[in-house]
């Protein structure tokens, strides 16, 4: 498999069931390494670090966004922003940071005082998002975001995420639906382990 993705890039992964779509996203995550063959995060080569190298990286650079949520349970939103700068907060929500106290905040990282069994599907998953992007990572993976959700509320979690190239990261988002794949700048689609098409105008 030969894959490259750019610096404003959103692109999703698609595939069948069985075609290694979340395989390749540990990879890019770090999480995994692939058979052979270098591999690259911003230039750097990363297929010899040693765990701990692997893990410093992948907490500064890669963010990781799941279908379950993956929300800690005793922990209301706001906590869960921990000593994080209000930046990206403030940029996820469109508004005031909870910090400031502003009507607006909440708006779109809801309700920042309740916890996780408080909230709706969707408003979980726009915290998922929020704390996956709150550290500025310049990779967030997102492993089929919208899998729990309706599709009005899964467009809503896909809009958010096709606003982060706007700001520097990379995102790259395994789907099986079309409708959210219609969202990214390209689509790269799987089959049995290898890439048919890289959304470039290359089949493979």
């Amino acid at each position: 498999m030969n894959l490259a993705i750019y610096e404003h890039e959103f692109v999703s992964v698609a595939g069948p069931s069985g075609s290694s779509k979340s395989t390749l996203l540990s990879i890019l995550g770090l999480l995994d390494g692939p058979t052979r063959g270098p591999s690259y995060l911003k230039g750097r080569a990363v297929e010899g670090l040693k765990a701990a190298e692997r893990a410093r990286l992948r907490n500064r650079e890669i963010g990781f966004i799941f279908q379950a949520f993956n929300l800690i349970g005793d922990l209301t939103v706001y906590e869960k922003r921990g000593a994080a700068p209000d930046l990206p907060w403030h940029a996820a929500q469109g508004a005031e940071s909870p910090r400031s106290g502003g009507a607006g905040a909440g708006r779109r990282v809801p309700r920042v005082r309740h916890y996780p069994m408080q909230l709706s599907g969707g408003e979980q998953q726009r915290v998922a998002v929020a704390r996956a992007i709150v550290g500025r990572p310049s990779l967030p993976l997102a492993d089929e975001p919208t899998g729990n959700l309706d599709s009005r509320t899964g467009e809503a979690v896909v809009a958010l995420l096709r606003e982060l190239p706007r700001a520097g990261s990379i995102i790259c988002m395994v789907t099986h639906d079309p409708r959210y794949a219609d969202y990214a700048s390209r689509t790269v689609r799987l089959f049995e382990g290898r890439i048919v098409d890289d959304g470039m105008g290359t089949a493979m």
